[in-house]
C-alpha cells in the first residue's frame, strides 16, 4: 500500500478523484413555505395530517408561526378573523378530502363576509381522482370550492407554487375581499427542485392592493344630494371597520354633524357614545331618514334589503369596491365606487363646495330619543336578577369590559349575540367580532385564538352554550398556546332556552334542550386553564375582572336560568313556527 500525504496525495504523486458536487435540492413544501413569506405571510392555522404534515414543520422550521387547531373550522375562523382585523389574509392549512371540507365552511363564510383568506389543502394525485379510481381520499377539491370561494385555484407543479401563492394572496385581499382556494397536489408537495431554480422562481408582488378611486362624477352626484338632505343619516358596516377609515369617517361625521348607526362589527368605529350616535335610533332613521349613506355597508337581510321599516321615499348613497353591489335589493340613487379611503377623501376634499341643508331638529331629536331609550335599557339591566337573566349577567359584564377598552369581544350565539350587541358599547375599531353577515354559530373559539394571535391583545369571547358547543374543544388550543383569552359560557341549558317541550309523547329531551346542569368550567380544569363558575352578577364581574388582568387562558361558565332567553333571539320571524304540525 502507499502512503497518503497531508494534502491527500498519494506517494506516487496522483491527486486524488474529487467527489461529485450535487446541486442543493428541496420540495414543493419548503417552495410553499418561502413563497408565503414572500408576499409577508407569518403565520397559519392549521390542522396537520396526510398530505400536509410535513408541510407545516418546514413552515415553522422557515420562521412561519404554525398553530394546530382540533378541527379545521376553527382553523379556518382563526384565518378568516385574522384577515379581517389585519388585512393580510390569514392563511388555513389542512389535509385532504373532509378535512378539506372543514375548512371549507371558514372559507365560505369568508367570501361572504369579505375577509381575506387563503385555504391551503393537499390534494391526492390526479389522474386516479379524474378516473374515479378509489384512491386515499379522492375528491375533487378544487371542483367543490369553486362554488363557494372567492376563487380557486390547483397547483400540480412545484415551479407553480410561487406563482400560485401570489395569485391567492392579490385575488384574497384586491376588489373586495373573500376567501380563495390553492388547491396543491400531493406529488407538487413532494417534488424535488434545484435550489437554486426554487429560489429564482419566488418573489414579492408588487402593489397588490392598488388604489380603486371613484369617479368625479360619482363623488359631486353624492355630494349634491348629500347636501340637500334634510334628515341624512350615515350607516357604517364591518367593510368600513376592514377599510381602517375610522380617522375619514370621523372627519366627515364631525365635519357635516350627521349622526351615524353602525352595524354590529363597526361598532367602535367612532364610539357608541359619541354625542351623533344614533345606535338607539335605528328604526327611526329607517321610518323617517331622506338621506342614507352606506359606508362600507350592505342593504342585505341585516337592513331588511332596504325595505321593511325603511320609508320608500329614503334616497341612498352608497359607498362600495364593488360595482355589482350597486342596485342588489333597491335603487342606489348615488352610488360611488371605489376604495373607502379614496372615496371619503374626496367627499371630504369636497366638502367645502357644499352647503347642508339638514332640518335643525333632526339631531337634537335623535339625542333625546337616545337619552330615553338608552335609560328605559338601564333599568333593565339594574334588576339583578338570580338565577341570572341574560340581561343580569350582561350587566356584569359591560361594566367590566367597557372598563377595559382594549379588549376585543368575541360574540356568538342567539340571545347572547343580540342582547350583548345591544348591552356592550365599544370605543375602539375592529374590537368587535361576530358571526357577521350569515350568522353562523361556530366562529367563536377560532375568532378567538385568530384575535388574540393577530392583535397580540386581550379577548372575552362571550358564548351562548350551544353556541359553544360548535367549537369548545379548541378551547384547548387557546390553552396549549396560553392566549390572553376568557371565554364566557352563557348556560341557560338550551338553544334559545332550556325549557323547550318535544311536540309528542317521546322519552327524549327537545330539539332545543342541552343541559342547564353543565359544568363548562371543568373543560378549563382539564386543560390547566382558569376556571371559575359563577351564579351572581356580582360573582360573574368579579371572575372577569380577575380573568382580564390575569392575561392567561380562562373560562367562566356563568348560570344562567333556564327560562332566560326565547327563541330566535331578535329574529323570531324567520322561523316559520307557524309551519310546525300539530299532533290531534
Amino acid at each position: 500500500m502507499q502512503d497518503t500525504t497531508k494534502n491527500g496525495a498519494t506517494g506516487c504523486g496522483c491527486k486524488p478523484a474529487a467527489e461529485p458536487k450535487f446541486p442543493e435540492q428541496v420540495t414543493g413544501m419548503y417552495i410553499l413555505a418561502q413563497a408565503l413569506k414572500k408576499v409577508g405571510i407569518d403565520t397559519i392555522y392549521g390542522l396537520v395530517g396526510i398530505p400536509v404534515t410535513e408541510a407545516a414543520y418546514i413552515a415553522q422550521g422557515q420562521g412561519i408561526r404554525f398553530l394546530g387547531f382540533r378541527h379545521e373550522q376553527q382553523a379556518g375562523m382563526a384565518a378568516a378573523t385574522h384577515g379581517y382585523l389585519t388585512g393580510k389574509p390569514g392563511v388555513l392549512l389542512t389535509v385532504s378530502s373532509l378535512g378539506f371540507m372543514n375548512g371549507l365552511t371558514a372559507t365560505a363564510n369568508a367570501t361572504v363576509n369579505c375577509y381575506p383568506m387563503i385555504q391551503i389543502s393537499g390534494s391526492s394525485e390526479r389522474e386516479p381522482i379524474d378516473l374515479n379510481q378509489g384512491n386515499y381520499e379522492a375528491l375533487d377539491q378544487y371542483s367543490v370550492a369553486k362554488t363557494v370561494a372567492k376563487a380557486a385555484y390547483r397547483v400540480n407543479r412545484a415551479e407553480d407554487i410561487p406563482i400560485a401563492v401570489v395569485r391567492a394572496y392579490r385575488t384574497a385581499i384586491s376588489g373586495r375581499p373573500g376567501g380563495v382556494y390553492l388547491d396543491i397536489t400531493a406529488p407538487c408537495l413532494g417534488q424535488i427542485v434545484d435550489h437554486d431554480v426554487a429560489e429564482k422562481l419566488l418573489f414579492t408582488p408588487v402593489d397588490p392592493q392598488p388604489a380603486m378611486v371613484p369617479s368625479p362624477a360619482s363623488v359631486d352626484r353624492a355630494m349634491k344630494l348629500l347636501a340637500s338632505a334634510k334628515k341624512p343619516a350615515f350607516i357604517f358596516g364591518k367593510g368600513a371597520a376592514f377599510a381602517q377609515v375610522e380617522d375619514l369617517l370621523t372627519q366627515l361625521v364631525e365635519k357635516t354633524g350627521i349622526p351615524f348607526y353602525p352595524m354590529s362589527m363597526a361598532k367602535g368605529l367612532m364610539p357608541d357614545k359619541h354625542p351623533l350616535s344614533a345606535l338607539s335610533c335605528r328604526s327611526t332613521i329607517m321610518e323617517e331618514a331622506d338621506v342614507v349613506v352606506l359606508v362600507g355597508a350592505r342593504l342585505n337581510w341585516l337592513l331588511s334589503r332596504g325595505h321593511g321599516k325603511w320609508s320608500p321615499d329614503t334616497k341612498f348613497i352608497q359607498l362600495d369596491i364593488d360595482p355589482v353591489e350597486i342596485d342588489c335589493n333597491r335603487q342606489i340613487d348615488a352610488p360611488v365606487v371605489g376604495d373607502l379611503r379614496s372615496s371619503l377623501e374626496a367627499m371630504l376634499n369636497s366638502l367645502p363646495s357644499y352647503k347642508m341643508s339638514m332640518d335643525a331638529a333632526w339631531v337634537p331629536g335623535l339625542q333625546a330619543q337616545t337619552k330615553v331609550k338608552n335609560a328605559k335599557f338601564a333599568e333593565r339591566l339594574a334588576v339583578k336578577t338570580v338565577p341570572m337573566t341574560h340581561w343580569s349577567a350582561l350587566s356584569a359584564a359591560k361594566e367590566v369590559i367597557e372598563a377595559n377598552p382594549d379588549v376585543i369581544l368575541v360574540n356568538e350565539g342567539a340571545n347572547t349575540l343580540d342582547d350583548t350587541r345591544d348591552t356592550i358599547d365599544m370605543s375602539l375599531p375592529r374590537h368587535r367580532v361576530d358571526c357577521a353577515t350569515w350568522a353562523i354559530m361556530g366562529m367563536g373559539m377560532g375568532s378567538a385564538v385568530g384575535a388574540a394571535v393577530a392583535t397580540g391583545k386581550s379577548v372575552v369571547a362571550i358564548e351562548g352554550d350551544s353556541a359553544f358547543g360548535f367549537s369548545g374543544m379548541d378551547f384547548s388550543t387557546i390553552c396549549r398556546y396560553e392566549l390572553p383569552v376568557t371565554v364566557c359560557i352563557f348556560n341557560n341549558g338550551g338553544i334559545y332556552n332550556g325549557i323547550g317541550e318535544p311536540l309528542d309523547k317521546t322519552t327524549d329531551p327537545a330539539p332545543t334542550t342541552l343541559d342547564i346542569n353543565a359544568r363548562y368550567d371543568k373543560l378549563a380544569e382539564a386543560f390547566g386553564a382558569k376556571a371559575y363558575y359563577v351564579t351572581t352578577p356580582d360573582e360573574y364581574a368579579a371572575a372577569l375582572k380577575e380573568a382580564i388582568a390575569s392575561k392567561a387562558p380562562a373560562l367562566i361558565d356563568v348560570q344562567l336560568a333556564a327560562d332566560a332567553g326565547k327563541e330566535s333571539g331578535h329574529i323570531g320571524y324567520l322561523n316559520p313556527a307557524s309551519l310546525i304540525p300539530v299532533t290531534v
